[in-house]
């Protein structure tokens, strides 16, 4: 890892330096920077996102995070002693930093396979129907008559569109979160 202090950071952030820091940001695991100031946070996030072409995650835990946090691909915004604003510009909140492993590699797997799976689903609704009309067409005659009444595809859209994912995101979880923490190799499967 790397550990990079305010001042430093400061120095770096100059388009001289960009590119060096950001090679050796790319050997590292993870890059940590301390005593920085909300602008050098952001601006270092912004850089990363955007000439790395990398995926972002900012945690913060106080007013001072919100500009990363905003910047970055996901937030998570720590609930504690500095207040709420952290949580409040934040797309998940957690009430320690120790929950962020199992934000990640519990809740992040399952969103990521429900996700997937129900845009499979969504496909395959559409398809179904569509190739219902679609047949119903030879049998008319293409006349452009309607094979069912309005209230009707109305019925089952709101159905099929709002019941399975409702259970599907209630009840999926395809690997037990024992497991998911024991094993973080099974979150990069899932990619």
């Amino acid at each position: 890892g790397l550990v990079i202090d305010g001042r430093t950071l400061e120095h770096v952030l100059h388009d001289s330096l960009q590119n060096i820091f950001l090679e050796l940001t790319e050997k590292c695991r993870a890059v940590v920077c301390c005593q920085a100031t909300p602008l050098q946070k952001s601006v270092l996030v912004r850089l990363v996102r955007h000439k790395l072409q990398a995926m972002t995650l900012a945690v913060g835990d106080g007013a001072n995070d919100v500009s990363m946090i905003q910047v970055a691909d996901i937030g998570v915004g720590i609930s504690g002693q500095e207040g709420m604003q952290a949580v409040m510009a934040s797309d998940f909140a957690i009430s320690q930093f120790r929950h962020l492993r199992k934000l990640l590699l519990v809740h992040g797997h399952w969103c990521y396979t429900r996700l997937t799976n129900m845009v499979l689903y969504y496909f395959y609704k559409n398809l179904a129907y569509v190739n219902l009309l679609f047949w119903y067409q030879f049998f008319c005659g293409f006349s452009g008559t309607s094979m069912t009444d309005y209230w009707i595809l109305i019925l089952f859209n709101l159905l099929f569109t709002s019941v399975p994912p409702i259970i599907y995101g209630v009840l999926d979880k395809d690997v037990p979160a024992e497991t998911l923490m024991q094993l973080p190799q099974l979150y990069m499967v899932s990619q």
